[in-house]
């Protein structure tokens, strides 16, 4: 098994995703830890809650982990798991692991699959705020500064 993605209501483990991108073959994994953070958009931000269309988002995220070992390198091991369900501050929301032989490959799959997620992926975000408010948030790719 090359690629392995999913959606968990359990919390998100960082060491089973650098476990299932090694290799014999490869020499590095890369990993991004996306995390809850305490504002946004000028906002504080107390917590956020996730949900997601799960059959539809595997399938989304086995395709753009496809694509992904398709234009990088037909060697990668990619992990991809996403939180579902309300997180605190500091709490892990997505973990993404892309190995390879090389670490041009990996660096490039690891940004294309987190950018194609937040465009893709059927999975929706609401901000819990200080003031007691609550919004439901667009996804979006990564502001290029």
């Amino acid at each position: 098994m090359q690629i392995l993605t999913k959606i968990s209501q359990a919390p998100l483990n960082i060491e089973e995703a650098l476990e299932f991108a090694q290799a014999s073959s490869n020499g590095c994994a890369n990993l991004f830890v996306g995390k809850v953070r305490n504002n946004n958009l000028g906002r504080d931000v107390l917590g956020v809650s996730y949900d997601a269309f799960d059959p539809l988002c595997i399938n989304i995220l086995n395709e753009i982990s496809n694509e992904a070992i398709k234009e990088f390198d037909h060697r990668l091991r990619i992990y991809i798991s996403h939180f579902k369900g309300k997180l605190d501050i500091g709490r892990i929301s997505v973990v993404i692991a892309v190995g390879s032989p090389h670490r041009d490959a990996s660096f490039l799959a690891c940004r294309y699959i987190i950018e194609e997620l937040k465009k893709r992926a059927p999975i929706w975000k609401k901000e819990h705020y200080i003031d007691g408010d609550d919004d439901w948030l667009l996804g979006h790719e990564l502001e290029k500064q």
